[in-house]
């Protein structure tokens, strides 16, 4: 538990969070999601909380309560330093709840709106908001608004860099393999960089990671792992490459042959020195939506989802419970370059007022082949800002 925490430790607890996420994504559909969207949020209820709730939002974020809106601040000011990231928060509330301002106090400036009570008009107020702050990437609030909804706490986070090389646009029709005779839209480029490269050993076995670098700080890892693999195993194992935890080996050091998965060594003649680095990327775009209480044991929700009783007495007089929590979020890797975007929302009722859906349904989705994942990060601190996972590739379209 991180008590005060310097940078590093917050943004270790903030990858922790990502990572855990990630590690329940155990199916074969594509998803993105953003922990650094998620994890700022908590830290704010965690700050307001008392009882089991405390306890569970303090494991969840990694810091201690006392100091949690603190470092909430301090992950956003993260956020905010990178010029290709910007990051949002918006409180709204019912008429009639006055917030404690010692809880105020510590969240940012001009961020506050009020909920008129009528549904139709405060949802077109929060779906603006939502669209503004990506730049129209996400154009609605993942939560609904009743008129029981007494406040609605959400983050906005969009990630925008441009490849420092871009990649040629081309089609292929791959000879072997579950995409065989397909065309496939593919990206290429060719470079004297083979250090971009690692395999890496991790508990999840051989994991290839290929750094593409964007301007703006930013840059956007591409893992591949034995095909056996689970998209949760994969990201998991990637984060702990990017973080340090997993030894790795450089690709201009990797002996000839099948180095790891997806990549070969082999030598040629160059008319010019220096080793080349010839990568081929599957065009991408993922979109996903989370239901943040379908985890609760990731993100410290059991107890707050409870409406028997409030559990923010930090926030109001009036006992609240969380009623919704949900992001959503999307991500294209093209050409030119990478874009991200994360909604994420914690919609708050009167305790005793939450009236629970009477069944729960399956999202049924295609089951891909051959996937891989991707971590978006903020080059300077090593922030997860985006991860997913890639299982099936855009066709091409001459």
């Amino acid at each position: 538990m991180v008590l005060g925490g310097s940078q590093g430790e917050l943004v270790a607890a903030v990858n922790a969070l990502t990572a855990r996420w990630a590690a329940a994504c155990s199916g074969g559909s594509s998803t993105v999601l953003a922990g650094a969207g998620v994890w700022p949020l908590l830290a704010y209820l965690a700050s307001a909380a008392d009882g089991p709730g405390r306890e569970e939002l303090e494991r969840a974020v990694g810091v201690d309560a006392a100091g949690a809106a603190r470092a909430a601040g301090e992950v956003l000011a993260i956020l905010d330093g990178s010029p290709a990231v910007r990051a949002a928060l918006g409180l709204w509330t019912g008429r009639g709840l006055p917030l404690r301002p010692s809880w105020t106090a510590a969240l940012p400036e001009h961020l506050r709106g009020e909920l008129t009570g009528v549904p139709e008009d405060d949802r077109a107020a929060l779906d603006a908001w939502a669209a503004d702050r990506t730049g129209g990437l996400l154009r609605a609030l993942p939560v609904s608004v009743t008129g029981d909804t007494r406040l609605v706490l959400a983050g906005a986070l969009t990630v925008r860099t441009a490849w420092r090389h871009p990649f040629l646009d081309e089609g292929a029709e791959p000879a072997a393999g579950p995409w065989a005779g397909r065309p496939v839209a593919v990206l290429r480029r060719t470079t004297r960089t083979p250090g971009r490269v690692r395999v890496a050993g991790t508990p999840a076995g051989p994991l290839t990671a290929l750094r593409v670098e964007g301007d703006g700080e930013v840059d956007v890892h591409l893992l591949l792992g034995e095909e056996s693999r689970t998209a949760g195993e994969v990201l998991t194992a990637g984060i702990g490459v990017l973080t340090g935890r997993h030894p790795a080996v450089d690709g201009d050091a990797l002996a000839e042959g099948d180095a790891g998965p997806g990549v070969t060594v082999s030598s040629e003649r160059s008319h010019e020195p220096g080793d080349l680095l010839a990568v081929t990327v599957p065009r991408f775009t993922v979109a996903s939506s989370h239901d943040l209480t379908a985890l609760p044991e990731v993100f410290g929700l059991a107890a707050v989802t409870d409406a028997g009783r409030g559990h923010f007495p930090g926030i109001a007089d009036e006992p609240l419970a969380v009623g919704q929590a949900r992001q959503d979020a999307v991500a294209t890797f093209s050409a030119t370059g990478f874009e991200a975007a994360a909604v994420t929302a914690f919609g708050m009722v009167t305790a005793a007022a939450v009236t629970r859906p009477a069944h729960r349904v399956r999202r049924v989705e295609v089951d891909l082949t051959r996937p891989f994942g991707f971590l978006a990060a903020d080059r300077a601190s090593g922030l997860v800002l985006a991860a997913g996972w890639v299982a099936e590739p855009e066709a091409w379209n001459p």
